[in-house]
């Protein structure tokens, strides 16, 4: 029976992500991904850090304290260099509480309204943190807990272009591709993403606990 790997988000599309991540044929693990949602989670973990490891530590702790099994947690965003960093780790909150993810899309573009396009350089960033007790003993582990680290390099987009992934992706440009994110297909972001990057700098760990 394949070991549970909890993905501490109520974001549907996260989990989704990382559970198509996972079954790739480079990562070679059988874990059964769940969500927050699929073990009856409610709680919500305030997110005190002021970085983006920080809060992943934050919550990969407490939801692994009240799950009890193998907890991999994210906290990720969109930093612009125009908007001095912004939203960043408010990424999930831009604009307050009662904007969904087209309202703080719109947000955004109304913020860089008059930022050409040489100035609107952004980036993708996810810190992965991981806890749980079939950790202790593996390399570069410390107290249950290992983190790592993924970054995107792109450009804001005057328009929403694309109707795949989720959040800031309609808008986030990769000129290598000539695409936004959301024209991405499954698979060709989770080569490129931030969290597909910090996710593969975990693999050989959950590997060796993959067979464990």
């Amino acid at each position: 029976m394949a070991k549970k790997l909890l993905i501490a988000t109520h974001n549907s599309g996260k989990v989704r992500e990382f559970s198509r991540m996972l079954s790739a044929p480079d990562f070679d693990v059988a874990f059964e991904v769940v969500g927050l949602g699929d073990l009856g989670i409610d709680l919500d973990v305030e997110e005190t850090g002021t970085t983006f490891e920080e809060n992943a530590v934050l919550k990969a702790r407490a939801y692994a304290k009240v799950s009890g099994v193998l907890t991999l947690a994210d906290d990720s965003g969109l930093s612009v260099d125009a908007l001095d960093g912004a939203p960043g780790i408010h990424s999930a909150r831009y604009g307050g509480g009662g904007l969904d993810d087209g309202g703080r899309v719109r947000l955004l573009l109304a913020n860089m309204e008059s930022v050409p396009g040489w100035d609107r350089t952004a980036r993708f960033i996810a810190v992965l943190a991981l806890v749980g007790a079939e950790l202790n003993g593996l390399p570069g582990v410390q107290g249950g807990l290992i983190t790592s680290e993924g970054t995107l390099e792109g450009a804001i987009a005057h328009e929403p272009i694309g109707a795949n992934g989720f959040g800031y992706d309609p808008v986030f440009w990769l000129a290598s591709r000539a695409k936004t994110t959301a024209q991405l297909s499954g698979p060709e972001k989770d080569a490129v993403s931030h969290r597909g990057v910090a996710l593969r700098g975990l693999r050989n760990i959950l590997r060796a606990i993959n067979v464990s």
